[in-house]
C-alpha cells in the first residue's frame, strides 16, 4: 500500500485544475462516438471504459454526462501530482471533490487502475447509489479487481481509436455521400486515415511521428515496465517495436524467445499478453470446431495503424495490405464487440481467410482483405481463401474487401462480395443482408 503523503490542501489545487482542464472541453468540436450510447448512465452498475491510451475515453465519458445534463465530479489518477495518493486518501479526494463541486450523484473517476485497493472504494460508493464511471488502459488489472471486488456490479464498454466514420465526421467529410465528388472526398479521407490512423489528436499535432514514438514508450515503460517489474527491458522493447513492425503475425513463442534471447518461449507469451493487455496488440484465434485448437497459433495486430509504422527508427515500410487488414481487423473488432459476436481467422496447409464473424458456433460471414486484386493471379488467390472459407464453415456470406474495387464475382456456384473497405466501413456488419 502506498504511504499517505498528500495534504487535503494539495488535493484541492490539483482537482480544481483538474476541473478547470474539463470545464475547457465544453466549448470544443468533438466527436460524437458510437459507444456513448452503451453508457447507461441510469444502471446501478459502475460502468467501465476501457481501452488504449489516448484513444478519446476520458473525452467519450465527459461528453455523454455533459448531453445528459447531469452533475458530476472528475478525477485524472493519470496526474503525475497524484502518484504518491494511498488507498487511505480516497476518501480525502471524496470529501474534496464535495467542496469543489457541491452536491453530484456521478463520479468521474479517470485512470482509475493507478490506484491499489480502488475497488473497495468504488463498492462503497454504488452502495451509497452513487453512478460511478470508470476509464482504464490495462485490460487485467482492471478485470480481475472487477471480477473480485464488483461482481456483477460493473458493465465494461471497450473504445479504440477513431473509425474511418468518426475520422471523416471531425474532418467534415460526408461518407454518405455518393456524388462522383462525394466518392472521391471520401477516397481522400480513407488515403489519409490509413497512413495516419485512429488516434483523435493526431488531427491536430503536427509531428504524428513523435506524438506516436512517446505514447508506445509510455504504453511500454509505464503500463508494462513498472507494473510488472519486466527484467529484460531493453530485450522487452526490441521484441514489442518488431511485432509493431510486422503485425499483422501469427505468433510464434519459439521463434521471438530466439530471436531475443529470451531463454523460455513462456516469457514471450507473457509479454505478449502484457501487451495485448495494454491494448497495443490486439489478439485474434485461429477458426476451428475444436476447443484445443482455437487457443495455439494466435494472430495479433498492432491496436491501430499509426503503431505500425509512425514510430522513429520503425523501417517498417509502407506495408498498405498490412495495413488494410489491420483497418478492417479493429473494424470488426469495435462491431463485433458491441453484437456480441466473435472473430477468427482461418489457416491451412491448402490456404487462408482472413477473418471469419461467428455468434457463438454459427459462422455469419467470412471476410478477405487485398489492397489490390487487379492481377488475375491475387483476384484467384483471394477467391480460393474465400471458397476454403466456405468449405470448412458453410457459410454462403462471402465478403472480399478491397482497395477501391467494387464488383460482384460468382465462382463455382458461389456468390462473392467485392467492396472498397471505405464504402463497408461506414456501415454496420451485414448491413447488406
Amino acid at each position: 500500500m502506498k504511504e499517505a503523503s498528500i495534504d487535503k490542501r494539495t488535493l484541492e489545487v490539483i482537482l480544481s485544475d483538474q476541473r478547470s482542464e474539463i470545464n475547457n472541453w465544453f466549448n470544443e468540436h468533438l466527436c460524437s462516438r458510437n459507444e456513448e450510447s452503451l453508457v447507461d448512465l441510469d444502471s446501478p452498475q459502475a460502468q467501465v471504459v476501457i481501452g488504449v491510451r489516448r484513444s478519446g475515453k476520458s473525452t467519450l465519458c465527459i461528453q455523454t454526462l455533459v448531453r445528459a445534463g447531469v452533475e458530476f465530479a472528475y478525477v485524472d489518477f493519470d496526474d503525475e501530482r497524484l502518484a504518491a495518493l494511498g488507498t487511505n486518501q480516497l476518501n480525502d479526494v471524496l470529501e474534496v471533490l464535495y467542496k469543489i463541486y457541491g452536491g453530484f450523484k456521478y463520479l468521474f473517476l479517470d485512470e482509475i487502475q493507478n490506484v491499489e485497493g480502488w475497488p473497495l472504494f468504488v463498492n462503497r460508493l454504488l452502495r451509497t447509489k452513487m453512478h460511478v464511471i470508470l476509464t482504464g488502459s490495462n485490460a487485467k488489472l482492471l478485470s480481475n479487481d472487477l471480477a473480485t471486488h464488483l461482481t456483477g456490479r460493473s458493465s465494461e464498454i471497450s473504445l479504440y481509436p477513431f473509425s474511418f466514420a468518426e475520422y471523416c465526421q471531425m474532418k467534415g467529410v460526408d461518407c454518405k455521400q455518393r456524388t462522383t465528388k462525394g466518392i472521391a472526398e471520401q477516397r481522400e479521407a480513407f488515403d489519409e486515415y490509413m497512413r495516419q490512423g485512429g488516434f483523435p489528436e493526431l488531427m491536430i499535432i503536427k509531428n504524428s511521428k513523435k506524438y506516436i514514438t512517446n505514447l508506445v514508450d509510455n504504453i511500454l515503460r509505464r503500463d508494462i515496465e513498472q507494473r510488472y517489474h519486466i527484467a529484460f527491458p531493453a530485450q522487452f522493447e526490441n521484441m514489442a517495436q518488431h511485432l509493431l513492425n510486422i503485425s499483422p503475425y501469427i505468433v510464434s513463442t519459439s521463434d521471438l524467445a530466439k530471436t531475443f534471447n529470451f531463454k523460455s518461449p513462456h516469457t514471450v507469451r507473457n509479454y505478449i499478453d502484457y501487451l495485448k493487455q495494454a491494448y497495443m496488440l490486439v489478439g485474434l484465434k485461429k477458426y476451428s470446431p475444436k476447443s484445443k485448437q482455437r487457443v495455439v497459433a494466435e494472430k495479433v495486430y498492432a491496436v491501430d495503424v499509426a503503431m505500425m509504422n509512425q514510430r522513429e527508427n520503425a523501417f517498417a515500410g509502407e506495408n498498405l495490405g498490412w495495413r488494410l487488414e489491420t483497418i478492417v481487423m479493429i473494424h470488426l473488432l469495435r462491431e463485433c464487440k458491441q453484437k456480441g459476436w466473435d472473430i477468427y481467422y482461418l489457416k491451412d496447409r491448402s490456404g487462408e481467410c482472413d477473418f471469419v464473424v461467428c455468434n457463438g458456433s454459427k459462422v455469419l460471414q467470412c471476410v478477405q482483405v487485398s489492397y489490390d486484386i487487379s492481377s488475375e493471379k491475387a483476384r484467384k488467390r483471394e477467391v480460393n481463401g474465400l471458397l476454403l472459407a466456405y468449405r470448412q464453415t458453410k457459410c454462403e456470406n462471402l465478403l472480399l474487401l478491397t482497395d477501391h474495387e467494387s464488383y460482384n464475382i460468382e465462382k463455382d456456384g458461389h456468390h462473392i462480395s467485392v467492396r472498397p473497405v471505405y464504402e463497408w466501413s461506414v456501415t454496420s456488419l451485414m448491413e447488406d443482408d
